[in-house]
């Protein structure tokens, strides 16, 4: 009986697999072959006018540049765009986004511009539209106060350096000869150099000095800094066509003092320090906002869709037909043989290369959802399959055909045997929606991430996220005990 499966469900689902299958088995050689294209041209070959509602990515853990306080966005870049976007008379939305993100994010069309402190350099200049720039520095060499053999790039061949991947001082570092360690942003890198995890870090010399300020990192010192000055623009995709309308404001605000002055509120003033309590006091209710509007229900939408998934895969697994069956296997194995966050980019940042761009809580949700379907098929199968033959053949006998017999008999049987390892699944997505935040959902984990950048209150803001996550998943634990005694009742003692 159980290899004579004709669900039509099924046999939809089985295509449906089949499309996604091909489509993220491609993906990897159309992302290649779209992504290296030819060199473009440093000019701007177009005019065009400035989104109305322009939407600028950034990093928020970057102070003074980028940064939350008391759970808003500021920063010395975020009131720069405020203040352009104001006189070009359009709105700006911003976009948090973690910085090795940044750039994937403008190509795949998710944001309009970059203001994240973006060095000029020429190979951005030959990839991007740059604006003007808007703020001069110059990179710092930071160790610990008890090392004394570092003074200076020359000193940093072969020493750990904590840098972002795509930033223009972890390739200062790399040319340097130091061993690069990737991190996410410049408060882990100082993390890190205090719990002498790495040698030293290259970075912002603003950024640093208001860093140091703030955190009261007093282990740390500067040593040196880089031989050349940066200049920091913002950045749009090639052929933009609206830097020139940038470029004037640009030029506008320094010819009447409002860039200078916007400078000196972040620069030249002394930093306020927040307490601990503080911290965790402001960040209460933002991160429980984020629970109740992003992890929960990210996590409900993706649990439905990923068990509705999970049951017509499990069907077609059990098919004598060998195609739905051999599709349902492949599907099982790409999900379960990809790591989730590889699957959460290929969706997010990936497909819009193929034309295919959903919004970050709907790519998280279908991401969840293909990974929940992959792993619990698995689990429902082997609950069907448990359910004893003559069950089958019980059910026969009083006249119910197949589907009435899965519906009535089987399906209610396995639910018992399957509540434990599926309840089990529920708890790991709950956790696992923390990943999402690096496709621009913000939920608990992202909240606590952009709080504790500002403040270096890694431990508290860290254990606070933990606390709503064990909340959550303790109520789910105690619902599954009474789902189990609720449902072992009606069994045979």
């Amino acid at each position: 009986m159980l290899h004579n499966l004709r669900l039509p469900t099924a046999r939809w689902l089985g295509a449906l697999i089949v499309l996604l299958f091909g489509a993220m088995v491609a993906l990897p050689a159309a992302g290649a072959a779209t992504s290296v294209g030819h060199p473009q041209s440093v000019g701007r070959a177009s005019t065009a006018s400035v989104p109305k509602v322009l939407r600028v990515g950034t990093e928020g853990t970057y102070p003074p540049f980028d940064f939350n306080q008391d759970g808003k966005l500021t920063g010395f870049d975020v009131e720069v765009v405020k203040q352009i976007a104001q006189r070009l008379g359009v709105k700006v939305q911003f976009v948090q986004v973690p910085f090795d993100s940044l750039f994937a994010a403008l190509r795949a069309g998710r944001i309009d511009m970059i203001a994240d402190q973006i060095t000029i350099n020429p190979e951005r200049q030959s990839l991007y539209d740059l604006s003007s720039p808007y703020v001069d520095t110059t990179g710092v060499i930071v160790t610990r106060k008890s090392e004394n053999d570092i003074h200076s790039l020359a000193d940093i061949k072969g020493r750990k350096a904590a840098e972002s991947s795509t930033s223009n001082w972890g390739d200062i570092a790399r040319k340097a000869g130091a061993s690069i360690q990737t991190v996410e942003g410049l408060d882990q890198s100082l993390k890190l150099l205090q719990e002498k995890r790495i040698d030293v870090l290259v970075n912002d010399q603003l950024a640093v000095k208001y860093a140091l300020r703030v955190t009261g990192a007093n282990d740390l010192k500067i040593v040196g800094t880089t031989s050349d000055a940066s200049q920091s623009a913002f950045a749009a995709r090639k052929g933009s066509g609206f830097m020139t309308q940038i470029d004037s404001q640009i030029a506008a605000m320094k010819a009447d003092g409002s860039l200078k002055r916007t400078y000196d509120k972040y620069f030249t003033v002394a930093p306020k320090v927040p307490s601990t309590w503080d911290n965790i006091r402001t960040n209460l209710v933002p991160m429980l906002k984020s629970l109740v509007t992003g992890t929960l229900p990210l996590t409900a939408i993706s649990f439905v869709v990923g068990l509705v998934i999970a049951l017509g895969v499990a069907m077609a697994r059990m098919s004598n037909r060998l195609v739905l069956s051999g599709v349902a296997r492949a599907y099982i194995g790409l999900i379960r043989g990809t790591p989730l966050l590889v699957q959460l980019f290929i969706i997010f940042f990936g497909l819009p290369e193929l034309g295919v761009k959903f919004n970050p809580f709907p790519a998280a949700v279908i991401a969840f959802s293909l990974n929940v379907g992959g792993y619990a098929a698995e689990t429902i199968r082997a609950a069907i399959q448990s359910i004893p033959r003559g069950q089958w053949e019980a059910a026969s006998t009083v006249g119910m055909d197949y589907r009435t017999s899965l519906r009535r008999v089987i399906i209610p049987q396995a639910a018992r045997t399957a509540v434990p390892p599926l309840s089990n699944e529920l708890i790991s997505l709950v956790k696992d929606t923390s990943l999402a935040s690096t496709i621009l959902v913000t939920e608990v984990f992202r909240r606590a991430q952009t709080a504790a950048a500002t403040s270096g209150k890694y431990l508290e803001l860290y254990s606070t996220a933990a606390v709503y996550y064990l909340v959550v998943c303790l109520i789910l634990a105690f619902i599954q005990d009474r789902l189990e005694g609720r449902l072992g009742r009606f069994v045979a003692r």
